[in-house]
Formats: structure tokens, C-alpha cells, sequence
């Protein structure tokens, strides 16, 4: 696993933890306010492998309460 793809799957992994969710129940937000059609299993291979798309993450970020911003160093 590269490291970019290691890293995404860490911080939703992080920020699930801060906001005390599971990949289920990140799945099933989704799924309600995102009109996501997909299940936890899948969702959690494709967090492993790395093919999480910059669109699911601004989803995520959304239904989890948070923004993602993009700064200049």
C-alpha cells in the first residue's frame, strides 16, 4: 500500500474515532444523506486499497461534521 493510500485510510479512521462511529454506521450516513448505494464490507476494501475518491472524502468530511480545506504552505 502506498503511503497517500495508507494515510487517507488513517485519518477516516481518526476522524471516526473522534466522532465515536464505526465504518458501519459511516457507511449507513452516506448511504441516508449522500444517496450512497454501498455496504460496509466493500466500503472498508476499497479504504484498504487506497480507491476512496477525493469526492467520497469531501462526503465524508460533510456527513461527519468537518470541511476539508486545501492550504498553501
Amino acid at each position: 500500500m502506498k503511503d497517500s493510500e495508507n494515510r487517507v485510510k488513517r485519518q477516516i479512521k481518526q476522524l471516526l474515532l473522534n466522532e465515536s462511529y464505526n465504518i458501519k454506521e459511516l457507511v449507513q450516513m452516506l448511504n441516508d444523506e449522500k444517496n450512497y448505494n454501498d455496504n460496509p464490507n466493500n466500503f472498508y476494501h476499497r479504504l484498504t486499497r487506497g480507491s476512496v475518491t477525493y469526492h467520497e472524502m469531501l462526503d465524508i468530511a460533510d456527513v461527519l461534521g468537518y470541511k476539508i480545506r486545501i492550504e498553501k504552505d
